[in-house]
C-alpha cells in the first residue's frame, strides 16, 4: 500500500504535500479524514471554516484541508486550492437526490485554473447503507470518462468503517476506467492513498 511507495523515496528529503477534500456537505469528508489519520470517528460534527491535518508516514507529510461544504462556504473553495498537489472530492453515496448538485460543483472545480493536471480521487462514500448507488454509476453520471486532462479514480468506500466494498458485493463498486481514469475495488480505504502518493510522486518528478 501506501508504505510500498514511500520506501522509493528512501533517501529524499522530506516532502510536503497539500491535498485538498472537498465535497457537499454530510457527505463524509470529516469523517474520511479522521479515518485517514487514524482518529476516533464515533463522534463527528459539521465542519463550518476548515480543518487542517498533517498525516506522516515514513517521511512523507500529508498536509490535509477540509474545507466545509454547504452552500455558503464553497464559494469559498477556491481561495484554498493554490499549490494543490491532489484534489479528493467525497460523494455521499446514498444522496443520490444532490448527484447533480455534487456534479456541477466538481465539474466547476476542476474547471479551476489553480486545479489544471492535478490528479482527482473520487470517494464514493457510505456504501455502507442499503440505498448507496455503485460507483460505476456514480462514475458516469459525474462523466469522469470525460476528463481528459489529469489522471482520476472513483473508489467506493465506507469512511465510518474504513472499508471499502466487500468482496460478497460483487460489482457494485468497479465501473469501466476511461483513458486517463481507473476505477477500482478497493479492499480499504489504504488503496486510495496508495493511489494517491502514486500519482503526486508522477507530478513531483
Amino acid at each position: 500500500g501506501l508504505l510500498s511507495v514511500i520506501q522509493k523515496l528512501k533517501g529524499s528529503p522530506e516532502q510536503e504535500l497539500r491535498i485538498v477534500l472537498l465535497g457537499l456537505d454530510n457527505a463524509g469528508k470529516t469523517t474520511l479524514l479522521k479515518r485517514l489519520a487514524s482518529e476516533e470517528v464515533s463522534t463527528i460534527t459539521p465542519t463550518q471554516g476548515f480543518n487542517i491535518k498533517s498525516v506522516q508516514s515514513h517521511g512523507l507529510k500529508l498536509n490535509v484541508w477540509d474545507i466545509g461544504g454547504q452552500r455558503s462556504i464553497r464559494p469559498y473553495w477556491k481561495k484554498y486550492l493554490g499549490s494543490t498537489d491532489l484534489l479528493i472530492y467525497v460523494i455521499d453515496s446514498a444522496d443520490q437526490k444532490r448527484f447533480e448538485e455534487t456534479g456541477q460543483e466538481l465539474a466547476e472545480l476542476t474547471e479551476d485554473e489553480s486545479l489544471m493536471g492535478v490528479p482527482l480521487l473520487v470517494f464514493a462514500n457510505k456504501q455502507d447503507l442499503v440505498t448507496a448507488a455503485p460507483a460505476a454509476e456514480i462514475a458516469e453520471g459525474l462523466s469522469l470518462h470525460t476528463y481528459r486532462d489529469r489522471e482520476w479514480q472513483i473508489q467506493a468506500c465506507s469512511a465510518l468503517s474504513g472499508e471499502g466494498v466487500q468482496v460478497e458485493m460483487g460489482a457494485r463498486g468497479l465501473c469501466t476506467a476511461g483513458p486517463k481514469g481507473l476505477c477500482s475495488h478497493p479492499s480499504s480505504l489504504q488503496d486510495g492513498m496508495n493511489w494517491i502518493s502514486s500519482q503526486i510522486m508522477n507530478r513531483k518528478k
